[in-house]
């Protein structure tokens, strides 16, 4: 159905020639109307999921829960929440004054940004189920270690003390009918899709160019599975650049394609989407820059092993 409307608008109705634009325009008809539709449809489905989750009753139960069992609780709050840098702070002082300990937050402010509704569906559209279900088991892994890490060090001195003495209002935990949930689904959809449509046309641009212009050699020389510095350099140049898994998943899908080594690839959105510049500059609001860190000394090293177990699986013929 996709790859008929972008032969139709393309090739039919504006009659481009064959070539470098035609390439590159039919790429990115086919991509766009592809995704968006999808993404929608995958939103909707999960923002429907996420309606039985309550922000406060799970606030309420990881102060209960202590160990595994509260970081898990943790990590899998992040796949279910939206996050963008901008909810960092809020989040995170809202965590640590409801009593919820440091490394639970840390979870799931690692968690939430790595793999969220939008990724996952993101990933299932592009690669299939098993590498989503692998990369959102690594991601999960990576901040529930990365917690419980940060917990055992004890660095609640390293906190800003007023988040300790603030006193937030508690929320309500409020029952939904049916009807509240799907309502919920759909205008989660428009708050998303109007949100991050943007993303979605910039990334995919960059991929068409990419698609219609970088010769394939060129990846398989310098950041294939076998290159064994290619991850180190993915997770070093992702840090300083910002932007989200909506801006990031079809650049790595033309990346992909092209012959880079799927752990790179996928290290490379980590490190982006995880520990983005703007959010350890808000961080910084809030915690010590040895704690920000720390924090990122840790992530760091947890992406760089999933890329290498990614690559290493590839180059095995498991994936």
């Amino acid at each position: 159905m996709f790859e008929a409307l972008a032969d139709y608008l393309i090739i039919d109705l504006l009659k481009i020639e064959p070539g470098f634009l035609r390439e590159a325009l039919h790429f990115f008809v086919y991509d766009t109307t592809k995704i968006l539709f999808l993404l929608t449809v995958m939103v909707f489905i999960i923002s429907f999921i996420r309606s039985f989750v309550q922000v406060e009753r799970v606030k309420e139960l990881l102060n209960k829960q202590g160990g595994w069992y509260g970081y898990l609780m943790s990590a899998t709050l992040g796949v279910f929440s939206p996050f963008c840098s901008c909810s960092t702070v809020p989040i995170f002082i809202g965590f640590v004054e409801g009593g919820i300990p440091l490394g639970m937050t840390f979870t799931f402010l690692l968690t939430s940004p790595i793999v969220n509704e939008i990724a996952l569906s993101f990933l299932l559209i592009t690669f299939g189920w098993k590498i989503a279900l692998i990369y959102t088991l690594s991601g999960m892994v990576i901040g529930i270690v990365s917690g419980i890490i940060i917990e055992k060090l004890d660095l609640y001195h390293h906190v800003a003390p007023y988040i300790f003495e603030m006193n937030l209002p508690e929320g309500q935990v409020q029952e939904r009918t049916l009807k509240d949930r799907l309502e919920f689904a759909v205008q989660n959809v428009f708050d998303i899709i109007k949100r991050v449509w943007l993303f979605v046309v910039i990334g995919i641009a960059l991929g068409a160019l990419m698609h219609a212009q970088v010769p394939a050699d060129w990846f398989v020389k310098y950041a294939s599975a076998s290159n064994p510095f290619a991850v180190f350099v993915a997770v070093a140049g992702g840090i300083p650049l910002y932007s989200n898994s909506i801006g990031i998943i079809p650049v790595v899908e033309v990346a992909i394609n092209k012959g880079v080594g799927l752990g790179t690839a996928l290290s490379f959105m980590m490190s982006v989407v995880a520990l983005s510049l703007p959010e350890m500059i808000l961080l910084k609001k809030v915690i010590s820059t040895k704690l920000i860190a720390i924090f990122v000394g840790i992530t760091g090293f947890g992406i760089l092993l999933t890329g290498y177990l990614f690559n290493a699986l590839t180059l095995s013929g498991i994936l």
